[in-house]
């Protein structure tokens, strides 16, 4: 092997080592993001991840950047089952890594990837029909609700009270001298 041949090697091996964040997930992006900022990291999921798709799908469709594409963000999360979420959309990059560049520069946008608890997060991208625009939509969402353990029927607690039974209280002493259809004469 030629010395040149042997650089181009090690160039390539110190290239493919070296982690370069074009080459995470729009998942770890997000996390590593988070987690400079004291926030625990998210993993995919594929409620999110559909959720996210039909918006960016619609946006796409219509051609217009908006939250409402679908209706309204509180109905469209809903079936997440997620206690807290939040909704990220923008159109015009190509690449994720730039599209999360825009949304670490806003405020607004950086609220929401700094969601507090968020453990899930779901992304995705659509073209407009032209082919020249993309739409992306990322939901994270947290404080899911625990899911019940199979068997059990009732989601609270039996509780049983014990009471006391009234005293017997002592037969009167009958004054009537004759009882007629429940009348004392």
């Amino acid at each position: 092997m030629t010395r040149r041949a042997v650089g181009m090697v090690l160039a390539g091996l110190v290239l493919a080592a070296t982690p370069a964040m074009a080459a995470e997930s729009p998942a770890e992006q997000i996390s590593s993001f988070r987690q400079k900022h004291g926030e625990p990291r998210v993993v995919r999921d594929t409620t999110l991840d559909r959720i996210a798709m039909d918006q960016a799908r619609a946006m796409a469709a219509k051609d217009d950047l908006s939250h409402d594409a679908l209706g309204p963000f509180t109905r469209r999360v809903a079936p997440a089952g997620a206690g807290r979420a939040a909704e990220n959309i923008a159109y015009g990059y190509e690449s994720f890594e730039k599209t999360l560049g825009q949304w670490i520069d806003s405020s607004g946008h950086r609220k929401n990837l700094l969601l507090h608890n968020a453990s899930r997060v779901g992304i995705a991208s659509a073209r407009n029909a032209s082919g020249k625009r993309t739409y992306w939509a990322m939901v994270i969402a947290g404080d899911y609700e625990p899911k019940p353990k199979k068997g059990k029927k009732d989601k609270e607690p039996l509780v049983a009270v014990k009471r006391e039974a009234a005293p017997a209280s002592q037969p009167k002493a009958s004054t009537c001298h004759i009882k007629l259809l429940s009348l004392c004469i």
